[in-house]
């Protein structure tokens, strides 16, 4: 780690024997969700299945309890020694934010080399994921209506770090604890911008029928402009892309970022898309050629996309996650 802050970000497991000569994957759920959950462990076996590589689900502690309520200074994983020759990334939802703190912030560890991301808010969300009536929610519910970027809830309910509320952006600065570091906004840190620009390929998975991320663009990198509540910017009209804050321009203008656009609601994929956008990227690189997208996939939706793309998976927990839009005057 560099710095005493950042000494928090690790795991120490161990994995199993792999199976091939490719490289692992690693899974990080979202929130409100759990390793142990039926949808992630197929998901996760399905993966490993299909690409013929081993995968394994990543968390700290308790997975739906933490996925709430614990900082992601402490939910990003260091010690990773199997994984020495590189591995790959899948990210679910809120799962791509920590599998970023691993690949940008973290020293000496392994390198990762494909960059999956499945509805990640990667620019940010505009309002609260809340999930019904059960005790967490009523506890989530009680601390939303406090200030979202106090001390409390940046230190106790972890999507309060990366909450972006475009009207309050002195706010976002001084307060928010995770997402300015991670992209790289008002400090800028050029371990940062190396480490994720040396991804061989990044891929950016947004559903067209999102209702959790808000805005679904910033699965892409997409946001609000600054001060402003609309238009949504794409991603190559915000200041992360032009001033190439994390390398994000650099990787795209390199030809090694995919923007693909599915079918769906909020971690809702068809097979068909799981096997043509996620699992090329699990297996051994010689194979890819002729099988990655390319940029025409900007604001295209996937060819295996329609209502005959298969059958249609979820790749969450149980919970169905609602939103509580939160706009500050």
């Amino acid at each position: 780690m560099d710095s005493n802050t950042l000494a928090r970000f690790f795991i120490i497991f161990t994995l199993l024997p792999l199976i091939t000569h490719s490289i692992p994957f690693v899974v990080f759920h979202g929130v409100a969700d759990s390793c142990t959950k039926k949808g992630v462990t197929h998901f996760t076996d399905l993966l490993s299945e299909w690409s013929n590589t081993q995968g394994y689900c990543i968390e700290i502690g308790n997975g739906v309890w933490d996925s709430w309520f614990m900082p992601f200074e402490d939910q990003v994983v260091k010690s990773m020694s199997e994984l020495s020759q590189g591995y790959n990334i899948v990210g679910l939802s809120q799962g791509n934010l920590v599998g970023r703190g691993v690949l940008e912030f973290c020293d000496g560890a392994p390198p990762v080399k494909n960059f999956i991301s499945v509805a990640g808010p990667h620019a940010g969300e505009a309002s609260i994921p809340f999930c019904g009536t059960g005790l967490m929610c009523v506890l989530v519910d009680s601390l939303i209506k406090l200030a979202i970027y106090s001390d409390a809830l940046q230190a106790h309910l972890a999507p309060a770090n990366y909450i972006k509320i475009p009207t309050d952006l002195d706010g976002y600065r001084e307060g928010c604890k995770f997402l300015p570091k991670l992209n790289n906004e008002f400090e800028k840190n050029a371990t940062y911008k190396e480490r994720f620009s040396s991804l061989q390929n990044l891929v950016l998975i947004m559903f067209d029928k999102e209702s959790v991320l808000v805005p679904k663009e910033t699965s892409w990198f997409g946001y609000f402009p600054d001060g402003a509540w609309d238009p949504v910017l794409p991603a190559q009209e915000t200041r992360l892309y032009i001033e190439d804050w994390i390398g994000l321009r650099t990787l795209d203008e390199t030809g090694r970022v995919k923007f693909v656009n599915v079918t769906g609601g909020h971690l809702d994929m068809a097979d068909d898309d799981m096997k043509e956008y996620i699992v090329p990227y699990l297996i051994d690189e010689n194979t890819l050629e002729n099988r990655v997208l390319t940029k025409s996939t900007h604001q295209q939706p996937s060819s295996s996309s329609s209502d005959a793309a298969g059958f249609i998976r979820k790749l969450g927990g149980q919970q169905d996650l609602q939103l509580n839009f939160i706009h500050r005057s």
